[in-house]
């Protein structure tokens, strides 16, 4: 059975002129669409562009209650790849969830020329937010209220799920970001960290965490006007123009 796509949701491909590429990743039960706007940034700039729709994403929550981050990982790597076999150089960006599989990405493939992390989620949740989440799933509650479209700007929507499936949160947490916490010491490609001091999803202190603990070269931008989805929000063209910069100077370094 063929799935039903959420409108501007499908994965999106661009090839360039250049020899230069960049991987860009959307977040937990969001889709390509809110990244749409990078990729076309980079894609203007003369970068070949992969941006995968991750596995359960992008069609319905139901979809995404049998997938995990090993899914979600293995694609984002499989998109990767893809793009190493047409470029010289690469750079990954990732908001949320896409920042944390930018992370792991970094620590798979040191080659990368550089990282640029949206709002990225960095550390897992304490153990009682997992212990509640682990005893909501024994009692039988499968969805909880989603945590999509936190944007600032009004008359502006991410057409995320409107639910969030808690095995996939779970999973998330504990196969994701609990091993993924004690990496950014190792990790020396650049990193462009963009975060919103008001963030409804990822506390701030996450991009803090981040910041100090990482162990290559950072530049930070703070996205002041905007919420957690910010590639959608007042400061997406910030955004664009900074991360765009960002990845014209490491490659050309």
């Amino acid at each position: 059975m063929t799935e039903t796509l959420i409108p501007g949701a499908e994965a999106w491909s661009h090839v360039a002129e250049g020899d230069h590429g960049a991987l860009v990743i959307h977040g937990f039960t969001g889709n390509p669409g809110s990244m749409r706007g990078v990729a076309e940034a980079f894609a203007a700039g003369d970068y070949h562009v992969e941006m995968p729709r991750l596995p359960g994403h992008g069609t319905t929550v139901e979809d995404m209650l049998t997938t995990t981050w090993a899914d979600w990982s293995a694609a984002a790597d499989a998109a990767y790849t893809a793009l190493t076999e047409r470029c010289r150089a690469v750079v990954v960006v990732g908001l949320s969830m896409g920042g944390s599989l930018t992370l792991w990405l970094a620590g798979q493939h040191p080659e990368i020329a550089g990282i640029v992390c949206i709002n990225p989620a960095t550390q897992p949740q304490a153990a009682e937010v997992i212990a509640m989440i682990e005893g909501m799933i024994a009692e039988g509650t499968i969805v909880m209220p989603g945590i999509g479209s936190d944007i600032a700007e009004p008359g502006v929507h991410e057409s995320a799920y409107e639910g969030t499936p808690l095995s996939c949160l779970l999973d998330f947490v504990q196969n994701g970001l609990t091993p993924l916490e004690s990496t950014y010491e190792s990790l020396r490609m650049p990193m462009l960290l963009l975060n919103s001091p008001q963030d409804h999803v990822v506390e701030p202190a996450q991009a803090e965490f981040l910041a100090t603990h990482y162990g290559g070269p950072l530049e930070r931008v703070t996205l002041a006007r905007s919420y957690h989805v910010a590639t959608q929000d007042y400061d997406k063209e910030l955004i664009f123009a900074e991360s765009v910069a960002f990845a014209d100077r490491v490659i050309n370094s």
